[in-house]
């Protein structure tokens, strides 16, 4: 009966250390908004970005230089930065009651000021819980150098 006990506790741990985690509800909504903001930035979408980034969102860029929600809505109606990529991947989100945290690394591709460019940033997301839903509150991008 002792050995019956400790294979079926066996069994059991075993299945639970190869099961992955099922992400939450929130999670998921958390994923869904980065992927909407991707896109809003990506086709150059006001509203979206409006809708989307709390009225507080300040990102910290590549360059040390902090912008804000009115500096992204004025820079997508000019247009002149045009994404032909704006994807994030590799992602992971911690959450913390209202508050989540999401890393992972952008890819970007476009022109501005008639110029190409193309890289890759490691970000930290900082979200917020709000009456309408999760909301993007702070950002920071550090360049990824190729090597």
């Amino acid at each position: 009966m002792k050995s019956a006990c400790l294979l079926s506790l066996a069994i059991l741990v075993a299945q639970q250390a190869g099961a992955a985690p099922a992400a939450t509800s929130d999670e998921q909504e958390i994923r869904r908004v980065e992927h909407a903001l991707c896109e809003a930035f990506r086709t150059g979408d006001v509203a979206a970005i409006g809708r989307l980034e709390d009225e507080t969102y300040t990102l910290t860029n590549t360059h040390a230089e902090v912008s804000t929600r009115a500096d992204d809505i004025t820079d997508a109606k000019k247009g002149e930065i045009r994404y032909s990529e704006f994807r994030n991947h590799d992602q992971s989100v911690r959450l913390y009651g209202d508050a989540a945290i999401v890393l992972g690394i952008t890819s970007l591709k476009g022109t501005s000021a008639g110029k190409t460019f193309e890289l890759d940033v490691r970000f930290t997301d900082t979200y917020v819980r709000r009456a309408d839903g999760w909301k993007i509150a702070a950002s920071q991008a550090t360049r990824i150098d190729k090597k």
